[in-house]
């Protein structure tokens, strides 16, 4: 126990040590020059259009489904005013940002990390130093900078979508309720309950993003590709990554309704 728990703990503080590496590198000039930006661009475009449809059009038919659930339940327990309040706290605060987050991670960023893994295992890393190239920049940046932007900017407009559809579902194809409407969503979406959306949103995309990357730099060092404990440091990032995802949603919980 003691020795996993060491290996936890290790991985843990090299998945930090990397998210700072990160972050350094996204606020570096140098990561955007010509002959690295290319590589941003094609990751970023890579990583959101190929999901933006599917996610869009499963988005809006799980809100559709759960709108309609949720406005039959409070109407027949006479609770007809608080339904859009409960659509907008329960779909667009908690559920969309999540579903997001996982999303990415299960179509994008984990495929991502065990494609760097393997790449890792057969050299190509290595070959790339020593042709004077830089991995982190041309390889694992840009990986990570477009699963943080595909996480932001799915969960942007799922939230957009909910927000309409919530709207014609309850109201109808009607501009008389609009005021009512916007007063209601302005009053849960307070400067506090904002603020804890946009970090929890934010903390979603860099966990989502640098876990399983940085395991593909660290947990694979001298394991070979097809090995048995490679695919155990492969489920163990994948553990980190739902528990992190779990404590920030258990804090976001906490901060909104404690």
């Amino acid at each position: 126990m003691s020795r996993n728990a060491q290996r936890w703990l290790v991985g843990s503080w090299r998945t930090l040590l990397f998210g700072v590496m990160m972050l350094s590198l996204m606020f570096s000039p140098a990561s955007y020059r010509r002959e690295h930006r290319r590589a941003v661009a094609y990751q970023i475009v890579l990583g959101t259009n190929a999901n933006l449809i599917w996610f869009t059009v499963l988005s809006a038919l799980i809100s559709l489904i759960l709108i309609r659930i949720v406005v039959v339940t409070a109407v027949s327990y006479g609770l007809s005013r608080y339904a859009l309040e409960m659509v907008v706290r329960v779909l667009v605060l908690e559920l969309i940002p999540l579903t997001a987050a996982l999303f990415i991670a299960l179509r994008r960023t984990l495929p991502d990390g065990v494609e760097l893994a393997e790449m890792r295992a057969r050299g190509d890393l290595h070959a790339m130093r020593a042709q004077g190239l830089d991995p982190l920049r041309l390889e694992f940046f840009p990986r990570a900078a477009a699963g943080i932007f595909s996480v932001l900017m799915l969960a942007a407009l799922s939230c957009i979508l909910t927000l309409i559809l919530a709207y014609l579902s309850i109201y109808g194809f009607n501009h008389w309720a609009l005021p009512g409407y916007t007063r209601i969503v302005g009053q849960i979406f307070n400067p506090a309950v904002t603020m804890i959306f946009v970090l929890k949103t934010v903390f979603f995309s860099l966990a989502v993003s640098l876990i399983p990357i940085a395991s593909a730099l660290y947990s694979t060092q001298g394991v070979p590709l097809h090995s048995r404990s490679k695919a155990a440091n492969e489920l163990a990032a994948m553990v980190r990554l739902f528990a992190v995802l779990l404590l920030i949603e258990i804090a976001s919980l906490m901060g909104n309704y404690y």
